[in-house]
């Protein structure tokens, strides 16, 4: 099987992706147990577009996002601690308790949240991107919504400004096909959402979001166009997920044949496959990946669950921030 990437990008594809889908599993488990209250969306399924984001990008890069953040975030390189406590509501989250599972939340990782308002995110990365471009520096920002908000008027005021001021900003439509539960086919005659960014002469494409490889090529291109001073671009990332929209959505809308057709084009099971064939790892190696995976999820949530709750004192705390507090600091 011939690869243009090599043995270390697999092996960190590997790693990652299972870390992200092991997380999730066990936060969905943990909610079952009521140890995690609220919304909880997960993504499972998804993290072929994580792994490809991460390893085309680079580690000051900004990213914004909806609310089913778990899994980027994690990518990003907040620990698994940070994010289970965080879910948990524990003092030693990654918002403090504060946020929960839609507000994920490191200015030291430059993860911009975690949103819980639909599509309210797009005009908050076009304007860190703004910050970037005024700032002079050569970072990108990585701003990403769901094909539900796709429908918002967030969405056009941001691209027309985006591609006025030349932004350089990378929008991400993840399409898993549902929004909240309702098919793309029912809510827009353009059924390719990437063509939106026609309307205001912007580059756009269709990316297949199962697949690592095809996210870190496409994601590539955006990320040097908008480092050279191109202006923004809009990928349409076609992925899906496992599971229903939130933890409460049984995802009855869709078939079971469906379901079953998108898992055999699994992104961790195939980036195993290309492993395998290419001898990147033996049997026993794997095995250690899967392993080590299995103890940082257990971890984490041993340290969530030893972890204190915020004080009383913490709830006016963080709510406002001084005037002369930087908003984007290296």
């Amino acid at each position: 099987m011939q690869t243009t990437f090599d043995k270390d990008t697999y092996l960190y594809w590997y790693e990652t992706m299972l870390l992200l889908r092991r997380f999730e599993e066990k936060a969905g488990q943990m909610y079952g147990m009521q140890k995690i209250r609220g919304f909880c969306h997960l993504y499972i399924g998804q993290e072929a577009v994580a792994a490809g984001i991460m390893t085309a990008t680079r580690p000051d890069d900004n990213m914004i996002t909806a609310y089913r953040d778990h899994g980027l975030a994690i990518a990003k390189g907040i620990t698994s601690r940070e994010c289970m406590a965080e879910l948990y509501g524990k003092a030693t989250g990654c918002t403090k308790g504060k946020g929960g599972s839609m507000h994920f939340f490191s200015k030291e990782k430059r993860f911009f949240g975690g949103h819980g308002i639909v599509g309210g995110q797009i005009g908050l990365g076009a304007g860190i991107a703004f910050a970037e471009q005024y700032s002079g520096t050569d970072r990108a920002t990585i701003c990403m919504f769901g094909d539900g908000a796709a429908r918002q008027g967030m969405l056009h005021e941001t691209f027309n400004m985006a591609v006025l001021w030349n932004l350089p900003v990378v929008f991400i439509c993840e399409n898993n096909y549902y929004a909240m539960g309702t098919s793309v086919e029912r809510t827009s005659k353009v059924l390719d959402i990437y063509r939106l960014a026609d309307a205001y002469d912007m580059p756009g494409d269709s990316v297949d979001g199962m697949s690592c490889e095809e996210v870190h090529k496409a994601i590539e291109r955006a990320v040097k166009r908008a480092r050279e001073g191109g202006g923004p671009t809009f990928l349409e990332i076609k992925t899906y997920r496992y599971r229903g929209h939130s933890m409460s959505d049984p995802a009855k809308y869709r078939t079971k044949e469906e379901l079953e057709d998108f898992k055999l084009k699994d992104p961790i099971n195939q980036v195993l496959e290309v492993i395998r064939a290419n001898n990147f790892a033996t049997e026993e190696q794997i095995e250690q990946i899967n392993e080590k995976v299995k103890m940082e999820v257990e971890d984490a949530v041993q340290f969530a669950e030893e972890s204190p709750w915020p004080n009383n004192d913490e709830l006016y705390k963080d709510v406002y921030v001084d005037e002369n507090y930087p908003f984007i600091t290296d």
